[in-house]
């Protein structure tokens, strides 16, 4: 599945990431945790290839990504859910959700097909399908940005801070949808940065934890 090694990156020539090594398990929930700052974001930037790594190796099932382009990475099938969303407020929800699929030159057929396996897990997006990006609340933005991932994602889907800015109830929710993607797709690998874990504690398999860009073992945890 998703491996790292050694892997280190800086930004404007300051270390944030420092020889960070761990490897995703197929079909299980990883949590990696860690206060603001502690390079979370970071992390999952340089594994989708929008921040490049100084050093270390990116690898899913053998294949070395820190060569690739970012859109490559998507088309490996690795989907990305970023903290801020990013979606384009003029298209309408569905024009969003399709936007990866075009990226990835998709024949319309396919492009259908995994439109179809979108709302089938999250029905809440098809009845808001024509509402423009710009147009939902916070909460909302986020489940389409969910949608939007899952559109490319065939092997792991990386979420960065899915809870951050959300009222408790939309919290909830989305820790439900995210037990029933669980449910629905088994075989998803799902890495998931939290500055709080206790949302993902019934769908967690594993949590690792990240603290001034280096991954602390169970004894400096402790």
């Amino acid at each position: 599945m998703l491996s790292l090694s050694s892997v280190s990156a800086s930004i404007a020539g300051i270390p944030i990431l420092r020889d960070i090594s761990f490897e995703l398990k197929p079909g299980l929930t990883t949590v990696l945790i860690g206060r603001n700052g502690a390079g979370k974001t970071t992390l999952l930037r340089t594994i989708m290839g929008l921040l490049p790594a100084t050093s270390g190796s990116i690898k899913v099932d053998g294949t070395e990504l820190t060569t690739l382009p970012a859109y490559a990475r998507a088309g490996l099938g690795i989907g990305y859910a970023p903290e801020d969303r990013r979606l384009i407020p003029e298209f309408t929800i569905e024009d969003n959700l399709l936007l990866p699929a075009l990226a990835l030159k998709l024949s319309r057929a396919e492009s259908e097909e995994r439109l179809a396996r979108v709302y089938r897990l999250l029905p809440e997006l098809e009845g808001m399908r024509k509402r423009p990006g710009g147009g939902v609340s916070g909460g909302q933005g986020k489940m389409v940005a969910l949608g939007r991932a899952l559109m490319v994602t065939r092997s792991a889907l990386l979420l960065d801070e899915p809870f951050q800015g959300l009222a408790p109830a939309l919290a909830l929710e989305y820790a439900r949808t995210l037990g029933r993607l669980r449910e629905q797709l088994p075989e998803l690998t799902l890495f998931i940065t939290e500055s709080s874990p206790q949302l993902l504690a019934d769908i967690s398999d594993e949590m690792i934890r990240i603290e001034r860009g280096s991954i602390e073992t169970d004894a400096e945890a402790a």
